[in-house]
């Protein structure tokens, strides 16, 4: 496909643009055609698309995110396309958010290069008097700017409105990501193109809840294995060697033999993170840092059936599902926290004791005296349930507060002592029991926050179950006590 832009004018510049609205090969070629990069070798070449880089213009859309194996391009040809919508739309602001400081720049030396090796009869007009820095590239004579930004930077794109936003390696965001990037995405215009990229890094966080959730908000799910990187392969294994599973992948994705042999080295060299580096199936290259201490397929499973509370209060901490019925008895089990506006969450869980249906939950931070009064009014109002509250740490200024403050009565008592005491032999069980309940009898639970902590709750390299880094268990924690203290209740006997 041959491109005239002329003179390189205002007007040759949105031709182009319009080109690239309408027309997808013309994407395609444009970037081939005027966009360089470095190869593995250090040379400058022509952006030639590869097998990825191809399905990914194919498929995209307003609004894309896109899980990948390492290195397959898709980050350098997102930057690409977003350049030359930066140069050929006037007006025009387009953002990239890398995860690190030195990721930002080494993305940015990319698009550097775009601009450095563009061809000299594009640039002899509009785009003749550019201003360049390190984290800013302004095209003043089209009134467009092309910027990097970190996700360590909490104020990053504040202040703009954002034509085209890349999110690159969002998995690896640090801090509070989806704060950071729903931020971002305040300031994204209506008609604005985003693309969120990533490897995998574990089965919760931002990246992970924006792959699971992107029918609900439109957005094009683009999955690329690592087979369709065309330098992916190595020596080819014996025929006799290759194992019935390798078999059946090279049947199903039309593998050959030297891209078997690039898998057994993947494997060699990655150990257990093969499956996340290299990902070969869209839901089981979500590994945790830990193997998940519960049975993934069980929570999936629930989370695709669960439907919305019938009602929330408190601006959306509480949700109820099941309201109290004449005749039925409930268990309260609170997992209490320190209150503050950052750290753990106080959860508190209401279940039907004889049925062990979740109820209602809370989740929210409270000091303890306004978690005994939740607790209380929830008990209240199920009937004078059951209360049982965990009495380490923040528990025991809760217990007092019930019984002087909030005047209730009906308390759960271990060895004749108000509340639960959570100790390293009784925390296994506990969480044995709600393991149990998960795979047995998942429509028990309806709160996608608990099953979502259920999902990121692992087992670490020391043994000890635990959320992963960055995440909470208070629902999980909260949901193991209402179940062993359910269990006491029913059989009589006590977890130890």
């Amino acid at each position: 496909m041959n491109f005239d832009w002329g003179s390189g004018t205002r007007k040759d510049l949105i031709h182009l643009g319009e080109q690239l609205d309408t027309d997808k090969e013309a994407a395609l070629a444009l970037a081939e055609t005027v966009l360089k990069i470095r190869n593995r070798l250090g040379r400058n070449v022509a952006l030639a698309a590869n097998p990825a880089q191809r399905l990914y213009e194919e498929k995209a859309s307003r609004r894309n995110i896109v899980l990948k194996a390492r290195q397959m391009g898709v980050s350098t040809w997102i930057a690409g396309q977003f350049f030359l919508r930066t140069i050929t739309h006037p007006g025009t602001v387009t953002v990239q958010v890398a995860h690190t400081q030195e990721a930002a720049e080494q993305i940015f030396r990319i698009v550097h290069r775009f601009l450095a090796l563009l061809p000299e009869s594009l640039c002899a007009g509009a785009l003749k008097s550019v201003n360049r820095s390190a984290q800013r590239i302004v095209f003043p004579g089209i009134d467009s700017e092309y910027l990097v930004e970190t996700a360590g930077d909490r104020n990053a794109g504040r202040g703009l409105t954002i034509a085209n936003l890349h999110c690159t390696e969002l998995a690896r965001w640090p801090g509070d990501a989806e704060e950071t990037l729903y931020g971002l995405l305040a300031t994204l215009s209506p008609a604005g193109q985003l693309a969120m990229e990533s490897t995998p890094m574990g089965a919760s966080g931002c990246f992970w809840k924006e792959w699971q959730e992107a029918e609900k908000t439109n957005t094009v799910r683009h999955f690329f294995p690592w087979w369709l990187e065309p330098a992916y392969v190595a020596a080819p294994p014996e025929e006799a060697s290759l194992t019935e599973a390798e078999r059946q992948l090279m049947r199903e994705h039309n593998l050959r033999p030297e891209q078997i042999g690039y898998r057994r080295q993947i494997q060699r060299n990655f150990r257990g993170l093969a499956k996340q580096e290299y990902a070969e199936d869209p839901s089981a290259c979500f590994l945790a840092s830990g193997d998940c201490f519960f049975e993934t397929a069980a929570i999936d499973a629930r989370l695709q059936a669960i439907e919305d509370p019938v009602e929330q209060r408190h601006n959306g901490a509480l949700h109820l599902w099941l309201t109290p019925q004449a005749g039925r008895e409930y268990l309260v089990a609170v997992d209490p926290a320190g209150g503050g506006t950052s750290g753990d969450f106080t959860a508190i869980q209401v279940l039907d004791l004889d049925s062990g249906l979740q109820c209602a939950e809370s989740r929210s931070r409270l000091t303890p005296l306004e978690t005994a009064r939740e607790a209380a009014a929830l008990a209240r109002e199920y009937r004078g349930a059951l209360l049982a509250v965990e009495r380490n740490n923040q528990g025991e200024a809760v217990l007092a507060h019930l019984r002087a403050t909030c005047r209730y009565a009906r308390i759960f008592q271990q060895d004749e002592r108000d509340g639960w005491l959570t100790t390293s032999h009784s925390r296994p069980q506990m969480l044995g029991y709600l393991g149990a309940a998960l795979v047995e009898a998942p429509g028990l639970f309806s709160s996608e926050r608990l099953l979502r902590e259920c999902r990121s709750f692992v087992r670490q390299a020391s043994g000890r179950a635990e959320a992963q880094a960055g995440e909470h268990d208070d629902c999980v924690m909260a949901m193991a006590l209402a179940l062993a203290v359910r269990e006491e209740k029913l059989t009589g006997g006590a977890v130890q």
